[in-house]
Formats: C-alpha cells, structure tokens, sequence
C-alpha cells in the first residue's frame, strides 16, 4: 500500500546546497514531507533513527559521519520488521571515480540540483513506492540508492527483492560499490604498535582480528594484544579485502582464523575462531559473507 505522504529526511552540511535540493523537491515533489534536514552525518543518525523516513538524501562527505557510515550504522540499528529507508546519496567525484560508478550501476542527477535530472529521481522514487506491496511509507524493506553528483555524473545503484536479506545485501553491496570508488590506498605490510618505549611489530598473518576501541585499534593476535592509534575506517582500505573482512562496524577479522559462522534462535549470526576463544557478532550488513556456497 502505498504512502499518501511520503516522508524524507536531507542531510547535507552545506547549507546553500541543502536549501537548493528542498526547494526543488518541494518543486517536483509537491506531496512530499520533508521532515528533517541534518547538517552532519551524526544527526543524520539520530534522526534518522527517531523519525524513519521512507527516503533519505545523504551527502556522502559530511563532519561527524560521512553518508555512508550514517546509513551503515543507521542499516545496522534499524528495528527489526520497519522497511528500511530508499537512500539517494549527493556526492562529487572526480572523473575516475565517476567512471566506477557508472560501470557499477546506472544512472545520474546534477548539483546544483537540475530539475530535469532530479525529476528522475523523483520519478525513480515514486515508482518504488507504488511498487512496494507494504509497509510504512510504501517502503518495502530494501536499501535503494541513487547518487546525486555534483557537476558530474553519478549512478543508481537498484534494490533486490523485499526481504531484510535482500535488504542487507542490497545494502552491503552498495556500501562495497561507494567504498571502492575511495582513492586506494597502500597495502600493509606490518602492524607497528608502540608497547611502552618499545614499538612491536606484527605480522598480518598474525593478526586474528581489530577490534574498534574509541580513538584507537586493538589488535587481537592468537596469544596478545596490542593497541594502535587509527580508526577502522582508516585502516581497512590497506588491507587485502581477500584477507581481512569487515563483519562489524567496529570489527575486521583475519578471514583465515574463522572456524565456524552459528546463528542463533533470534537469527544474530557470530563466529567462532580456530585458535582464540573469542565469539563475534556479524553484523546483519555482512551476513552474506557466511552463506552456503
């Protein structure tokens, strides 16, 4: 059943551009409640998270959380059994990436908005609503996106079939997509970590799995610890992704030391490893990680 008010939330930190982009909608899109609009990428959470709208506009470049950790915490804490919202991400790219994106999906709007680009958008849109066969807002549980570039083509990025499955697939891959079109960075070696006056070094074969701590890493090998001073999302995209996943927002894990993925009577998967008696949560995001072959 589909909405008669559909409700959006923008998150955009540059206020001239976030003005632009409603006033177009409210343009186009005449029936649609635009219910919040969020400077930075942390209320984009929290009010995304309080007011579950059926469409979310995240710049994917904002302080506090970019877009694309706010729409990953926000995939990781959505309650159970709410359609999660369809996701235009507004972003800018150079050429190279603009190119991976393009061959990853389909389609492109323009900012400064353009009418005529965002009108399709807006069509896009309203056609998955009428599609949705139920839930709130005419959502039907799948994580859709289209990117809006600025002053270069961007893409569409299609949703899968309305389950939480194909939902947190859809999701992952698309996540995975943006993630890639990130300048590479260069592989790690050795982990350094200071220990006193000394500094360790650490082998990545060593390593079990990094565990988010606030402002540092603690890296989990078989029989020690040890703490690093970077972020997760400064270090993972130095890890050979065949190796290393990330199962967690705050946890990457050595994919060599995996045992056994167990999901329990609520459906929350976690895993146990070969030679540490540590258990880990899998995020519903990377659950497709741990399907039968």
């Amino acid at each position: 059943m589909t909405s008669p008010t559909p409700r959006a939330l923008i998150a955009e930190d540059e206020p001239i551009l976030a003005a632009a982009l409603v006033h177009a909608l409210q343009r186009l899109w005449p029936e649609l409640d635009i219910v919040a609009t969020c400077p930075n990428g942390v209320e984009a959470l929290r009010q995304g998270l309080a007011l579950q709208p059926d469409i979310l506009f995240l710049d994917i470049k904002m302080p506090g959380k970019t877009g694309l950790e706010a729409a990953e915490e926000m995939a990781e804490q959505w309650p159970d059994g709410v359609p999660f919202p369809h996701i235009v991400f507004v972003t800018a790219y150079d050429e190279y990436a603009l190119a991976a994106f393009e061959h990853a999906a389909a389609d492109y709007v323009l900012k400064p908005v353009n009418d005529a680009r965002l009108g399709k958008t807006v069509e896009r849109l309203q056609q998955r609503l009428r599609d949705s066969s139920g839930g709130k807002g005419g959502g039907n549980g799948t994580a859709t996106a289209t990117a809006t570039a600025t002053s270069a083509p961007a893409t569409t990025a299609t949703a899968a079939p309305a389950d939480g499955t194909a939902s947190d697939d859809n999701m992952a891959r698309l996540l995975s997509q943006l993630q890639a079109m990130l300048p590479p960075a260069p592989r790690l070696q050795m982990i350094r970590a200071a220990v006193g006056n000394s500094v360790r070094m650490i082998a990545l074969a060593d390593v079990v799995y990094f565990e988010a701590l606030d402002k540092y890493i603690n890296v989990v090998c078989q029989d020690s610890e040890a703490l690093i001073r970077t972020s997760l999302k400064e270090l993972l995209p130095q890890l050979d992704p065949q190796q290393f996943w990330q199962i967690h927002r705050g946890t990457i894990v050595n994919a060599s030391a995996i045992a056994t993925a167990v999901r329990d009577e609520a459906g929350k998967l976690s895993l146990t490893l070969r030679e540490h008696p540590a258990q880990l949560r899998v995020s519903p995001l990377y659950a497709h990680l741990f399907r039968q072959m």
